[in-house]
């Protein structure tokens, strides 16, 4: 690496200045990993970085050298610049600083990115969760209902109770591993790798007759029916947990869960919002302008509501407590009526010859709303 092509160790290491050691030493950790020469084999640049990343280390993590560096900059490390009271000699192999900084932890550290890891597939473990989308109808959904449905999941062979060798049969250390569960190999220079031997999934023993129904899996998928409760209040993306009705778990593990996820069917007359219902009712010219008893549905049954003389089109009536049952327990929402002015159409002619009569009967008394619109338009064009 040419002395113009040098970058500042702390660009390099990414950290500032003023970082602690041990700010300088976490992020030389991170990188060293990142740019190892075993992980990118055959990529010159990395093996560039991973030198330049233990060069920068070696300098900001010792003080006597920080201290020259802070002061010289690269300078310091030249012998032919003859700054200071000395300067430093060569530095030293970056896989030797590899090597110190992370010590015995070699091989845990190359296994977890490989992806050997330190899992132990002899445990017993426990089986996977299971999803399951249930459409319900909307008044199933706000007063809560009883459901049983069919899944299809993993549960224990009966035919070997889960060991997933035939009965009768023997156990034997795995030839591949030699019981270890674990192949161990060099990738070259100091590191070495364990990863899961493929022969015997880890367990270090093998049978010589596997069970013929469950292939040695030791599960076996079949469909099973289950019963739920289904709350009053549940909405679209509410989640249902039933602990213990999920896949069955491996040699003796627990198993999963079964989450149910409901979706709600969209109702023709009402809405939801929270636990309010919202529910549009139209009423005629005559009912808003003279006053009205209007019928209403409600999830309950029918209601009434009165309809005041002179009402306009958009007025909401509440009734309380006939929306949706709280989910949590809470009491009910209300069911918001709001009324939507039907305007007559396919008039007749006598039906026409009334309306005109009665408009010539109007004055600006009878529509205030409009004469107060149309003053403020004659003052914004003035």
């Amino acid at each position: 690496m040419s002395q113009m092509a040098k970058r500042d160790y702390y660009e390099v290491l990414g950290v500032s200045r003023d970082a602690t050691p041990d700010e300088i030493k976490k992020a030389y950790r991170r990188l060293a990993l990142q740019y190892h020469p075993d992980r990118n084999p055959g990529d010159k640049t990395a093996e560039e970085k991973f030198k330049e990343i233990g060069e920068a280390y070696e300098v900001l993590s010792d003080p006597e050298k920080r201290a020259a560096y802070d002061r010289y900059g690269h300078a310091a490390f030249d012998p032919r610049a003859r700054v200071g009271a000395h300067t430093y000699g060569p530095f030293h192999d970056p896989f030797e600083i590899f090597r110190e900084v992370f010590g015995s932890g070699l091989d845990g550290i190359f296994e977890d990115i490989f992806g050997a890891g330190r899992y132990d597939p002899t445990r017993p473990q426990p089986g996977e969760d299971i999803r399951y989308d249930l459409e319900i109808s909307f008044e199933e959904a706000a007063r809560g209902c009883e459901k049983e449905i069919t899944i299809q999941r993993l549960e224990t062979c009966t035919e070997c109770r889960g060991s997933g060798a035939e009965p009768g049969a023997r156990l034997r250390p795995c030839a591949a591993c030699a019981g270890h569960g674990q192949i161990r190999r060099t990738l070259g220079g100091f590191i070495n790798i364990a990863e899961t031997c493929p022969r015997c999934g880890g367990a270090g023993r093998t049978v010589d007759r596997l069970c013929r129904a469950c292939r040695g899996e030791g599960r076996q998928m079949r469909s099973g029916k289950v019963k739920l409760k289904i709350p009053a209040g549940v909405d679209t993306g509410t989640r249902l947990r039933l602990p213990g009705n999920g896949q069955c778990g491996l040699r003796g593990g627990p198993p999963g869960d079964l989450y149910v996820v409901i979706h709600v069917k969209p109702h023709e007359i009402f809405q939801r919002d929270g636990d309010d219902l919202v529910c549009e009712v139209p009423i005629s010219f005559v009912q808003a302008a003279l006053g009205a008893e209007i019928e209403i549905p409600t999830l309950d049954g029918k209601a009434t509501i009165h309809v005041p003389p002179g009402t306009q089109p958009g007025t909401v009536f509440r009734l309380k407590g006939k929306g949706i049952k709280s989910l949590h327990g809470h009491g009910a929402g209300d069911l918001l009526v709001r009324v939507k002015l039907e305007v007559p159409t396919h008039l007749n002619a006598a039906q026409k010859a009334k309306l005109q009569e009665f408009a010539a009967l109007c004055d600006e008394r009878v529509h205030p709303l409009a004469r107060s619109f149309f003053e403020k338009a004659k003052r914004l064009f003035k």
